[in-house]
């Protein structure tokens, strides 16, 4: 049974400008097990990367019930690939059996995640 379902989008060209303004947002939306993969990748990926999780994050918590904000913080929640290279969950360092997908063009990055009960 579907507990919540969350969806975001963002527009890559606005990350990009947060980024430039501001180079601590990478530490505010990023967990450091996502930073070490980010700081990994060529540019054009790492603002793909970033976006993607900012919406993943963003679609996880909606799902949650609750937002971004004191019971659920972007720093609670990872995204992390799986041993094929699928987006996995983690919200408090612990693996969630919850579904999610991330999707990006050049201009946007997308996620959905749905939790089950």
């Amino acid at each position: 049974m579907i507990k919540g379902i969350g969806l975001d989008i963002v527009e890559l060209p606005r990350i990009k400008q947060i980024i430039e303004r501001t180079p601590r947002f990478v530490n505010r939306i990023l967990t450091e097990r996502e930073r070490a993969i980010y700081e990994q990748l060529a540019p054009h990926r790492k603002l793909e990367f970033l976006g993607g999780r900012f919406a993943a994050k963003e679609a996880y918590a909606k799902a949650l019930g609750t937002g971004i904000g004191g019971e659920c913080e972007l720093q609670d929640i990872a995204i992390l690939p799986n041993e094929l290279g699928a987006p996995k969950l983690y919200f408090k360092n612990e693996l969630t059996n919850d579904f999610i997908s991330i999707t990006h063009t050049e201009q946007y990055a997308a996620a959905q995640v749905i939790i089950l009960v």
